[in-house]
């Protein structure tokens, strides 16, 4: 647990969000609250694999470990874990997430002024609650209107951004043994919520045998649980291309996916953590981004050179994990030769 003590005069505790995709669009509204109030340092609290995404937003002073995990209650935990922070002089906090025990630490702590919107049933544990979050379609502008107080006028966020040091990039690549001799396209395939999310490993497949064919190669990025879908990308090649296909799934820990991110010349991705990655570490880069089972009205890729890939079937988007009616059109149908054709309308 890192030291509650204060190093500054005056600080913010943010209860962050507890996925990949979701801390990234935090970043915007750390980004402001620095800039309307310098005088004040950013701490976040959020799950420990998060900690190298906000060690890449400069806006954060700490970074501070939550050590339960998402989806457990922890109600005597969180209450000893806010007294621990009782001293640590915060003014403020900002609870992200829309869960109920998300808002039991900044009480416990007796922070003055905390600060979310209604969510659960939160009425006490937060005193500056925000009502009708539906003002704001999208995330990123949910969390961002947090930075300002209930009667002021919201501006417009800003997209996410992620500092990512290119020597750090190259070195992480030359330590995996990463070829550097093909333009480089970036393959996220995985998709923690769910398959519903998930393109096909044969249109991947598709994509691939056609780019590396051109003097391509590809970088399968993702976590362990990853893998599958990633091998059975690679068993759909021929053994000619296999030899341009670099599977990092397993092989790399958050930080150094990130750092590696920076260096692909384009990124074909479904709707995942990554995606949104991919988007803040490099705005102007290519990125293909595929839509499903999920809207992008309310999470979407905010880089300039992203181009959304979706089909409008009536059945889309569910929201759901795996598709109700068990014929997965919203990305079976989600033809390869559109996303080549994206891919060939870019220069690079």
């Amino acid at each position: 647990m890192a030291d509650p003590r204060p190093l500054s005069a005056a600080r913010i505790l943010v209860v962050g969000p507890s996925w990949v995709g979701d801390m990234v669009m935090s970043q915007p509204l750390f980004a402001t609250l620095r800039v309307r109030q310098p005088e004040m340092a950013i701490d976040v609290l959020a799950p420990a694999w998060s900690l190298p995404l906000l060690e890449r937003m400069p806006e954060v002073a700490r970074g501070l470990a939550q050590p339960l995990g998402h989806g457990r209650l922890g109600l005597w935990r969180r209450w000893q874990q806010g007294r621990h922070y009782a001293g640590a002089g915060y003014a403020q906090a900002i609870i992200l997430p829309n869960s109920w025990k998300s808002a039991v630490l900044p009480w416990a702590a007796g922070i003055a002024r905390r600060t979310g919107w209604r969510g659960e049933w939160r009425y006490g544990l937060l005193n500056d609650l925000r009502h009708n979050p539906e003002r704001y379609p999208r995330m990123i502008d949910r969390f961002h209107a947090l930075a300002f107080a209930a009667t002021e006028a919201v501006t417009e966020a800003p997209p996410p951004r992620l500092q990512v040091d290119r020597q750090r990039a190259l070195a992480t690549a030359h330590a995996l043994q990463l070829p550097l001799d093909r333009p480089v396209l970036g393959v996220c395939p995985g998709a923690e919520f769910g398959p519903s999310k998930r393109w096909p490993a044969r249109h991947h497949a598709r994509v691939l045998m056609t780019l590396i064919d051109q003097g391509w190669q590809a970088w399968i990025f993702g976590s362990a649980a990853d893998q599958a879908i990633a091998d059975d990308i690679v068993q759909r090649l021929r053994p000619d291309h296999q030899a341009h296909v670099q599977r990092l799934t397993g092989r790399t820990q958050l930080h150094e996916a990130v750092d590696l991110l920076l260096l692909p010349r384009a990124v074909l991705s479904n709707d995942s953590g990554l995606m949104h990655v991919a988007a803040a570490v490099d705005p102007q880069r290519p990125l293909i981004a595929l839509y499903g089972s999920t809207s992008p009205l309310f999470t979407p890729p905010l880089a300039a050179a992203a181009k959304l890939q979706r089909l409008e079937l009536p059945c889309s988007p569910c929201f759901a994990r795996d598709c109700p009616l068990r014929h997965h059109d919203c990305m079976e149908k989600l033809l390869p030769e559109r996303v080549l054709e994206a891919l060939a309308c870019d220069s690079f």
